[in-house]
């Protein structure tokens, strides 16, 4: 067998060995349910609020984007984590010392946090369905929507978890990212819609992945006509597939490069001095 295929074929088997811990450990269990149920609970407070211009429960507007937040945090910085940790104890140098072990780490690492991504989006979906009305989830063309945006929406952002991953040197470092990621979701609609936003605050919510992943699963959750409460008053579907397939491909090409630049300074000189620093941070 070609060695990047088995490479691939050993990542496929890893992501799936450590999709079933994830599932069986009640730690990572909670943290990937967490921030989203506590959003939940928020917006069923608030059910009873409209969405402007509508009669709308602003709770009911709110799953999607809820949903669509959960994917960046799960997925995205769930991915940036992984990587930082491992490269803390070692794990890395690890894979770095096998043929293609690096290939074979990241597919596993990409296709187990994809994987706790989706199967934590129906840990809350399922619930929301009973606490907000006015979901579409008995139509096919809803799932159908789901889908395809679910995954060019991983598509999109899992690669750039993966240089962040990359580029910070311990999980505490992408603290910052954290409050970054906090401003997206501010902005991105996935509270609110942005079209009482400034137009200056519009056009920079545009311009991540968020806003459009968030604006895709609300295509596929909730009726036609809240449409009208977009920007454009459409869900604007070939402007999601544009702007989402535009950072995938950004993310697939700057990757690889971080990535490889990332395993390449790995060492046991660099392993056994990140563990000296983070022995002398304070408790």
């Amino acid at each position: 067998m070609n060695p990047g295929a088995a490479a691939l074929r050993a990542g496929l088997h890893r992501g799936r060995i450590e999709f079933r811990q994830h599932m069986s450990d009640s730690q990572d269990i909670w943290g990937a349910v967490f921030p989203p149920a506590v959003s939940l609970v928020v917006m069923y407070i608030l059910r009873d609020s409209t969405v402007p211009g509508t009669d709308a429960s602003l709770g009911s507007h709110s799953v999607p984007g809820i949903l669509a937040m959960n994917v960046v945090l799960t997925g995205l910085m769930g991915l940036a984590i992984a990587l930082t940790t491992d490269r803390e104890d070692s794990t890395l140098l690890r894979a770095k010392a096998v043929p293609n072990g690096v290939l074979g780490y990241l597919t596993g690492k990409v296709v187990s946090r994809a994987a706790v991504t989706v199967a934590s989006l129906f840990v809350v979906l399922i619930p929301a369905s009973f606490l907000f009305g006015g979901l579409e989830l008995g139509r096919v063309m809803s799932w159908v929507t789901l889908t395809w945006v679910l995954a060019l929406g991983l598509i999109a952002t899992l690669p750039i978890g993966a240089i962040l991953g990359a580029l910070f040197n311990g999980a505490q470092s992408l603290s910052v990212t954290t409050l970054i990621l906090v401003g997206l979701v501010a902005i991105s609609g996935v509270f609110h819609p942005v079209d009482g936003f400034p137009g200056w605050l519009q056009l920079l919510a545009q311009v991540f992945p968020l806003y459009w992943l968030a604006l895709g699963l609300r295509s596929a959750l909730l009726p036609g006509e809240l449409a009208a409460a977009e920007i454009g008053g459409s869900w604007r579907h070939a402007e999601t597939v544009g702007v989402l397939g535009l950072w995938a491909v950004l993310g697939f090409l700057v990757a690889p490069v971080v990535l490889s630049r990332m395993a390449r300074r790995e060492s046991g000189s660099s392993v056994a001095a990140r563990r000296a620093k983070a022995a002398r941070r304070p408790v």
